[in-house]
């Protein structure tokens, strides 16, 4: 983990045992940069595939993440708290994190359908 990284959770520290958790599963796809801005982590493969932000949403616990990603289809979950189709066929995705136990295989599947949609474009 870098510096950055660690900095970006100054403002809720007990997030980031989380954060360390999910960065580990996202990294081990090939070719994954990750890179720190303001307000978000973005998770690439030449393009995003997975963003967490630390953005209050409605239902948000104390300590939480929010892991957004780019999909093709809607995800029909109630884990999902919000999704949006921005574009036709581009599907963002929403996801409150409050513990680690929610980095189970279907969120990790997700995860990494999103990480295939984006190295799909690739190839359009």
């Amino acid at each position: 983990m870098t510096q950055d990284e660690l900095l970006f959770f100054n403002a809720m520290p007990g997030a980031l045992p989380l954060y360390d958790a999910l960065r580990a599963h996202l990294v081990a796809f090939p070719g994954v940069t990750v890179k720190v801005a303001k307000t978000q982590i973005t998770f690439r493969a030449r393009y995003g595939f997975a963003f967490v932000s630390l953005r209050r949403m409605r239902g948000c616990p104390a300590v939480f993440l929010i892991l957004t990603l780019g999909l093709g289809a809607r995800l029909d979950s109630p884990r999902v708290a919000v999704a949006v189709e921005p574009y036709p066929g581009r599907w963002t995705h929403h996801i409150i994190l409050s513990d680690p136990a929610q980095l189970d295989d279907e969120l990790l599947g997700w995860c990494r359908a999103a990480y295939d949609f984006a190295r799909a474009k690739e190839r359009r």
